[in-house]
């Protein structure tokens, strides 16, 4: 037995690596993406396309005769129809309305709370108890705090000798006012928490060095926190003005788009002639004009952040 047969005995080959399975392809993958698949085809494409196809025809409830394709005849009647145009314009303006004032509010709030305080955390506990609480509860419970006649709001005003109080909610120049403020109290807690996580992101490091150099609150809020809290900013004010101009919930259980129509947002307004009125073809083209609208807004927000990206 010669030395390089014993050398090559001694030593040992490294140990194979254990065989890793392929990603699977074709049929296989499919199966694993189906089972989330399904649920958005049958709950969110599905009742879509419905609607669409609801859309191009005469639809009505109640009604014996079957249903007919009509084409874009209600496409035709909703660009003549002044009651919708004037419900869409009020739902720009409470999108609007709602969210600015949310944003801003939520930005001080996000930087109180992102500081050192004393009882910080029962704080943040506090400030999402908004978020937490249905709609519908939100509603009734600011129907009292606005009652003409026991409401907390118009007894403080007499307690302070400052008049007898109002009908906020009957008001035709008080109720589109009085909703926004309930929608900035409701939808405030939730672009609290996402400022606040986008602010806690941020390196102290980059404060204390701006601070160092001379720079102020201000100064240091501008060159450091806002750079660093824009993309989060951009995020939640898209959501809130798509979540805010779909909203239907509380404005329903507020005014019922009342007095005059003066708080009758675009989606009341598509409930009211479904289900009040029974005309399921024509609520489902104005369901398909917002869901054309909302689908451009996103286009646009999504085209920025990606232009955005890119630059970066």
């Amino acid at each position: 037995m010669t030395l390089a047969t014993v050398t090559k005995r001694s030593v040992k080959s490294p140990p194979r690596p254990a065989r890793r399975g392929r990603p699977p392809t074709g049929q296989g993958a499919w199966f694993l993406v189906l089972p989330a698949l399904l649920p958005i085809l049958v709950l969110s494409v599905g009742p879509l396309l419905y609607g669409i196809a609801l859309a191009f025809t005469d639809s009505q409830s109640g009604r014996t005769a079957p249903t007919r394709w009509i084409g874009t005849l209600n496409f035709q009647d909703l660009v003549h129809d002044t009651l919708f145009w004037d419900s869409f314009r009020i739902g720009l303006l409470w999108a609007v309305g709602v969210t600015v004032p949310q944003f801003l509010l939520a930005l001080g709030l996000a930087l109180l709370l992102n500081q050192d305080l004393k009882l910080r955390w029962p704080a943040r506990a506090l400030a999402i108890i908004p978020w937490a609480m249905p709609e519908v509860v939100v509603g009734i419970m600011w129907r009292l705090v606005y009652n003409p006649d026991a409401g907390i709001l118009n007894e403080t005003i007499r307690d302070l000798g400052l008049g007898d109080g109002r009908d906020w909610l009957s008001g035709l120049s008080t109720a589109l006012p009085a909703v926004i403020v309930v929608g900035v109290w409701a939808g405030m807690p939730q672009t609290t928490v996402a400022l606040l996580a986008g602010l806690q992101n941020t390196p102290r490091e980059l404060h204390e060095a701006a601070a160092m150099d001379g720079a102020g609150a201000w100064r240091r809020f501008l060159s450091v926190t806002w750079p660093a809290l824009r993309p989060v900013a951009l995020a939640i004010t898209a959501l809130n003005l798509i979540w805010n101009f779909n909203s239907f919930a509380l404005v329903y259980v507020l005014t019922n788009g009342g007095p005059g129509g003066r708080t009758r947002l675009p989606m009341l307004f598509a409930y009211e002639e479904a289900f009040r009125y029974g005309q399921f073809g024509y609520a489902a083209a104005m369901g398909c004009v917002l869901v054309a609208v909302i689908s451009v807004l996103l286009a646009v927000f999504l085209a920025g952040r990606l232009k955005g990206g890119e630059d970066a």
